[in-house]
């Protein structure tokens, strides 16, 4: 078996948080978008991650994910999101930390959503 690519979907009440997150903060591109679907739903696209953002209130409530960004600068990410979106920043991880197990994290989350960054050492 040979896989190329993991496109994770998230739930959301209001498809505009979605957005909010991954294209206002984090710089994600609509690559396509059916906003009159009876589920609709937009496609994100970023340095080759791609993920599917879906407006289902009743899936919204059953799911509450959290995805991990691994980056090669994890200074510059929260640099960029802690200035321009310092309200998203989880409250237990605020802060890049070296953790126990040799990353350095920090994470962010939204009403629906948690991302944690990280960089392995």
């Amino acid at each position: 078996m040979n896989f190329t690519k993991l496109v994770p979907s998230v739930f959301y009440k209001n498809l505009s948080d979605g957005l909010k997150l991954f294209v206002d903060c984090l710089q994600f591109s609509i690559e396509h978008q059916d906003l009159n679907a009876s589920q609709p739903y937009c496609v994100l696209k970023k340095d080759g991650l791609s993920i599917m953002l879906f407006q289902d209130e009743q899936l919204a409530e059953e799911h509450n994910p959290e995805l991990r960004l691994v980056t090669n600068n994890i200074e510059e990410v929260y640099a960029k999101v802690s200035s321009s979106h310092p309200h998203l920043l989880h409250p237990n991880l605020n802060k890049v930390t070296l953790r126990p197990w040799g990353a350095k994290e920090f994470a962010i989350a939204d009403m629906q959503l948690g991302i944690r960054f990280q960089q392995w050492e």
